[in-house]
């Protein structure tokens, strides 16, 4: 059985265009014979994330009773898909996927940021009062949108945990595993956090 090296792309939107990432493909896998496909996901909660990503981040700072910023109305929508889902799907496309092929994983959990907070402290028993808006970053994005319906028909993947269950099990995570995010928030992340968040 052949196996299907990855090449990941965060989106598509990155790479400017699908025609750039298919000639990319071609010109490496005609110098490495090695047989490719590509991955692209909406953004992933789970164990593990850098605490400056916006689901760590707050968890974190709900835990301190720190204020929680949140850009702009904290209207963007990201859509969720859970770290483990994410895992089995590039699996999947590793052992049945199509050589070349760009596959979309979506996650069916779109939520805007606020709502997405709101949940955490939800989760942690937290009021929302915490939530403090601050000034948008110029020019982010929106939306990210993603169309699973490829790797749905030709793989028969779906993502099996619902927006709501992946925040229980990431805060969980968090809860039970302080010593790791502690080192890294108590260090030369604090001057990183300020730059981002202290004049907004």
């Amino acid at each position: 059985m052949e196996i299907l090296s990855i090449i990941f792309l965060r989106s598509i939107r990155r790479t400017r265009s699908s025609a750039w990432t298919r000639c990319w493909f071609w010109l490496t896998t005609a110098r490495s014979a090695c047989p490719s496909a590509f991955p692209a996901a909406p953004t992933t909660m789970g164990r593990t994330t850098f605490p400056e990503k916006l689901i760590p981040l707050m968890i974190v700072n709900a835990l301190a009773d720190k204020s929680l910023p949140v850009y702009g109305k904290g209207e963007n929508v990201r859509d969720w898909l859970y770290v483990e889902d994410h895992c089995a799907a590039i699996d999947l496309i590793v052992r049945k996927g199509r050589e070349g092929e760009i596959y979309n994983i979506g996650g069916h959990n779109e939520r805007t940021n606020l709502q997405v907070i709101k949940a955490i402290l939800k989760e942690l028993g937290k009021p929302e009062n915490l939530i403090r808006f601050v000034t948008d970053r110029p020019g982010h994005d929106r939306r990210y949108a993603i169309d699973p319906t490829k790797i749905r028909k030709e793989l028969g993947w779906e993502p099996a945990t619902r927006f709501e269950d992946g925040i229980k099990r990431t805060v969980k995570w968090y809860l039970e595993n302080r010593p790791w995010w502690e080192h890294i928030v108590n260090g030369e992340y604090q001057q990183y956090y300020a730059r981002m968040y202290g004049n907004r």
